[in-house]
């Protein structure tokens, strides 16, 4: 099968199916992306392990509980680099098939040409080079030994015109459970200018030109976390048109993080103390985001410094 993209992608549909393998094994030719791949599983909460020698599959399977139901995925990537090693892998393919543990070996390929010059490109030598050796002949003499291996392959995905981030979101859309919302990981965090610009934001909004609660002796003590202070700044017509716009702007702004295959966005809400507006509207933003399908946590930076100085 072809994608519109031109990779090509064989044996497993766009699986949101039922449930993933419990181990991926991933192979192919080196510089076809399966650095990328590791670190894509990585960022689905896989167990990863790198260049592990075949006939301990098996074994790493049992021991981290998988064929008793209760570990956690495993990704593993096995090469030539591992030499004789790497000819136990179908023999290992067949351990798992006989003990019902479910896998699946995805090889990763792309054009003799494109992978030369990813090499050329990057200054690092071909990783099964010979002495004396061309890139280009250790590339076809990868191939070669590779064959039986990409015979087994249940996915093959040809990287020749993909970008790691395309390569990252078609791993996503085979191997996750999850939708594309929920695997990026939206950090909404309050905080107060006064305590110093957030240099980890991604986003930042400043939300003090809305009416500070502060003024008002009733509720100069309280947070944005009681109910009194909320309702007074959600119920400003200020606020209102605000968030609208927000909401707006976080709608045409999100699918774009989403499409990046960005794994983590952290949106800062300041106001001058970190207590009363920001806190608020933290809260209605990671709300917002969590209607959507986004996968959100929230926390309010200075608000112990608010309630300390307080006490």
């Amino acid at each position: 099968m072809a994608d519109e993209d031109g990779s090509e992608v064989q044996g497993i549909p766009e699986a949101a199916s039922d449930s993933v393998p419990d181990v991926i094994i991933i192979s192919g030719m080196s510089g076809a992306g399966r650095t990328e791949a590791m670190h894509t599983f990585e960022d689905l909460g896989y167990y990863v392990i790198d260049n592990l020698p075949p006939r301990l599959i098996l074994t790493l399977a049992q021991i981290v509980g998988i064929n008793e139901g209760i570990g956690r995925h495993l990704a593993i990537v096995c090469d030539l680099r591992s030499q004789g090693l790497f000819d136990e892998l179908t023999d290992e393919l067949d351990q798992l098939e006989e003990n019902e543990i479910s896998y699946s070996l995805v090889f990763l390929d792309a054009t003799d040409e494109v992978l030369r010059r990813r090499y050329s490109t990057g200054r690092r030598r071909h990783p099964l080079a010979m002495e004396g050796e061309s890139t280009i002949d250790a590339i076809h003499r990868e191939r070669r030994q590779l064959d039986a291996v990409r015979d087994r392959a249940n996915v093959i995905i040809n990287t020749t015109e993909l970008r790691s981030n395309e390569l990252h979101k078609k791993l996503h859309s085979i191997f996750s459970e999850l939708s594309d919302q929920q695997l990026l990981d939206v950090q909404v965090f309050s905080f107060g200018f006064k305590y110093g610009m957030p240099v980890e934001a991604d986003m930042l909004i400043d939300v003090r030109f809305l009416p500070n609660p502060f003024y008002d002796p009733e509720m100069r003590n309280l947070t944005g976390l009681d109910e009194k202070v909320s309702t007074f700044v959600l119920e400003r017509p200020e606020t209102k048109a605000f968030l609208k716009a927000w909401y707006e702007l976080l709608d045409a702004v999100m699918p774009g993080y989403v499409a990046e295959g960005k794994s983590m966005l952290s949106i800062g809400v300041g106001c001058t103390g970190g207590q009363h507006r920001s806190v608020t509207l933290a809260i209605a933003t990671a709300t917002y985001l969590e209607s959507q399908g986004y996968h959100v946590t929230c926390s309010h930076r200075d608000l112990p410094r608010a309630q300390a100085q307080r006490s």
